[in-house]
């Protein structure tokens, strides 16, 4: 979706320099926004998903409660190469410190992003997430743990459908199940071998392709039928007596097919932080869990290793990062490393799947959003290697290294986190604004 923006000026809708720069702005950011006519300060807005001032003046000071009006935030984009010019960094501030929101983007991919957030936001209004689940945490395999999780309950769902706007919509796990093993061997044989030569396998059998393949033939006809659909996830560890596979092929190529985003185990919340970082600032993530070393034997021991690995650095700002066996559900586009392998958890069929895959080493950000979902966690780190254990829930694990760790365990909401490769904190936090985010950092 492209946003649609509302050209504000202050006095002459035929000033040659403010025509030029529109202009400007209509060619940089062709892809990403359609500009409406402008419309004077203090007039009507139309319906849009956001407002502009291709040009700043000096009458802003005097114009405050004007601006003040506009729909929030409001993007000063006034050089002609599409970022703020210099010359308004003074007017920027004052209106900020007088509880304007601005978005005054020092590069043009930022004011790109700011764009795709503002659509984003009017999106959301006519999107839906899917959830696949029966009875959650009720009768399932680790109810002592699952029933614990904050994405089941229904407050939950209507704190992030009454701020977003979006619909949370849930399906049969079980149904889902029984209609992916109906599917006949031939058809997903076809699906396949269409498919097979582009996706690496290690240790699996026929049987736990096809399985896999005919989880996700299912989940794509239901996405098909259903295009305002941005998101999907299911209840696959908890409720995993259903489902004789996991969904982490169909989760890889949906991704790869259409950038669905994914929800494992279906974490409302991740998969709601994973579409704030999808379609704005697009870059390579995923989810994955925390096992700070600050925790000790009470994460080792869930993991099923004897120790942490040797660090460089402080041992306490470590963390060890594993899912399902491995790192996590990492699309292919975004690894280093990736293959289709068999499962690791005794929780899953002995027929299910799991990805080995790797993110680069380098830096990384985690991303997380705190109920009632009105602030995020955006904690700025590296990952220097990855570690492996034999015989453990940790066969091919990554460490992250944070600049305090002590401060961000004290503090994090979730053993899920999201994890995006390189630094983003700075702009996430103009998404923020968009949203209207506080952002809490460590």
């Amino acid at each position: 979706m492209k946003a649609t923006l509302v050209p504000v000026y202050f006095k002459n809708a035929e000033d040659p320099e403010l025509i030029s720069q529109i202009n400007h702005l209509k060619s940089l950011l062709a892809e990403e926004a359609e500009l409406l006519d402008p419309v004077a300060l203090g007039e009507k807005i139309p319906e849009s998903d956001g407002v502009i001032f291709p040009q700043m003046l000096g009458e802003a000071y005097r114009r405050l409660e004007d601006i003040q009006a506009l729909p929030q935030p409001v993007m000063v984009v006034t050089s002609e190469f599409g970022t703020v010019s210099m010359w308004d960094w003074e007017i920027n501030s004052y209106l900020t410190a007088k509880g304007v929101r601005v978005i005054a983007p020092n590069t043009l991919e930022k004011t790109r992003q700011a764009c795709r957030a503002l659509a984003l936001k009017t999106q959301f209004r006519n999107s839906k997430f899917l959830a696949y689940q029966d009875h959650p945490a009720n009768g399932g395999h680790q109810d002592e743990i699952f029933k614990r999780f904050y994405w089941w309950e229904d407050e939950c769902i209507l704190a992030i459908e009454n701020r977003y706007g979006l619909k949370i919509q849930k399906k049969s796990f079980k149904k889902l199940a029984e209609d992916a093993r109906a599917i006949s061997d031939e058809a997903a044989q076809k699906v396949w071998n269409e498919r097979k030569g582009s996706t690496p396998t290690s240790k699996i059998s026929q049987r736990q392709a096809l399985s896999a393949v005919k989880l996700y033939m299912k989940i794509k006809e239901d996405l098909d039928a259903d295009p305002s659909i941005i998101a999907v996830g299911m209840n696959c560890l908890n409720e995993s007596m259903v489902c004789e596979t996991t969904p982490c092929l169909a989760w890889n190529w949906l991704y790869e097919d259409r950038k669905m985003v994914w929800g494992c185990e279906g974490d409302l919340v991740s998969m709601l932080t994973e579409v704030l970082v999808s379609k704005t600032i697009d870059v390579p993530f995923m989810m994955t869990n925390l096992y700070p070393f600050v925790m000790g034997q009470a994460a080792l021991k869930h993991e099923h290793i004897p120790n942490f690995p040797e660090v460089e650095g402080n041992p306490q700002d470590h963390i060890l990062a594993a899912h399902c066996g491995y790192l996590g559900v990492v699309p292919q586009s975004f690894a280093s490393q990736w293959v289709l392998t068999d499962k690791v958890l005794a929780i899953v069929d002995d027929n299910a799947t799991a990805l080995d895959a790797r993110i680069p080493e380098g830096p990384i950000t985690l991303i997380k959003l705190f109920p009632p979902f009105d602030r995020w966690s955006l904690i700025e780190g590296s990952l220097p290697k990855y570690v492996q254990y034999p015989d453990s829930h940790t066969l091919n694990g990554a460490v992250f290294r944070v600049p305090n760790g002590p401060r961000m365990v004290d503090n994090l909401v979730s053993h899920h986190i999201i994890v995006a490769t390189g630094h983003h904190q700075n702009a996430l936090e103009m998404i923020a604004k968009v949203f209207d985010l506080e952002t809490i950092s460590y």
